[in-house]
């Protein structure tokens, strides 16, 4: 622990940073509740998952902090939480549209667009894709395979890392931290592109239960979890970050890294607690209007 070599700007910082932590936690408690108790049961769990995805990473960073040494256990508990909530937000966009077969109703002649980030924003030439059960359940699977793959990768790199064999920054064609980074970016990619493909269908469907917002939030934690710790772990191995006794440049990276997202992760859980609790008793109302046409034509 590092606690007990802080001066007293230190210490201050930890008890501020800790203090956030324990705010984004009361604050995502509040809005599990409010969850509960006023979004229906089929919405309710997919919900509360997404919310809780800044507060776990904002406790795991924090975690991290106090002890440098579980920093390796602590990444990949928060890696493994988020993966699991990308696969959750493309079911909830599913579940805002109706669920899977009122999706299929109302798009029953539309098209999935394929050419869209992060895997195939420059493809212009990509045909559209008929927006069927089937392609419903690829983009499904994009997401669930890295529910599902990354924690095998991850639970693998832990033990080889308690075997001596894998280390984090060791990124030598020799190592297994080379080959498990690439593999678990590529299903990253993957995962992403089917979350995508689906928000840019039903953007403007969703926009009155302010499906853009989430989705900002949602890429937001998926840039300063990802992008923003591989950059500063980046400029950690190549020594840009000096070193700062007693901690290496690699430490210190890891120290910065976990004390920026405390503060993120912190204001995400804020604005998400505004973002999924705004006039949310008047969204299943758009639903009713679209369908009640639909129930008069079956009348006769």
């Amino acid at each position: 622990s590092l606690s007990s070599g802080l001066d007293l700007p230190g210490r201050f910082l930890f008890a501020t940073l800790t203090l956030m932590t324990l705010i984004a936690i009361l604050v995502f408690i509040e809005e599990a509740v409010y969850i509960y108790r006023k979004i229906p049961s089929s919405k309710r769990s997919i919900i509360i998952w997404i919310n809780a995805a800044a507060p776990v990473i904002s406790t795991t960073s924090c975690i991290g902090m106090w002890v440098p040494r579980s920093t390796m256990f602590t990444d990949f508990t928060a890696g493994i939480f988020f993966s699991i909530v990308i696969h959750k937000f493309l079911m909830m966009m599913i579940k805002e549209c109706g669920g899977q077969k009122v999706l299929l109703r109302r798009f029953e002649n539309g098209r999935f667009t394929i050419s869209t980030g992060p895997c195939c924003c420059c493809c212009l030439c990509l045909p559209h894709v008929p927006i069927t059960r089937q392609t419903l359940f690829w983009l499904k699977l994009g997401t669930f395979q890295f529910a599902v793959c990354r924690p095998v990768l991850i639970f693998l790199s832990i033990v080889l890392w308690t075997n001596g064999d894998y280390i984090l920054y060791n990124l030598s064609p020799k190592g297994p931290a080379l080959w498990i980074s690439c593999f678990i970016g590529a299903l990253t990619l993957f995962a992403l592109w089917a979350v995508a493909i689906m928000f840019r269908k039903v953007r403007i469907l969703l926009k009155c239960k302010n499906i853009v917002p989430k989705f900002a939030l949602y890429q937001f934690i998926v840039i300063l979890n990802h992008l923003q710790t591989t950059i500063i772990n980046m400029f950690a191995t190549q020594k840009i970050i000096p070193c700062a006794p007693p901690l290496s440049p690699t430490a210190r990276g890891s120290y910065i890294s976990q004390q920026l997202l405390i503060m993120e992760m912190f204001l995400i859980t804020v604005i998400s607690r505004v973002v999924y609790r705004r006039k949310y008793h008047d969204l299943e109302l758009p639903e009713c209007v679209a369908e009640e046409p639909e129930d008069k034509k079956q009348t006769p």
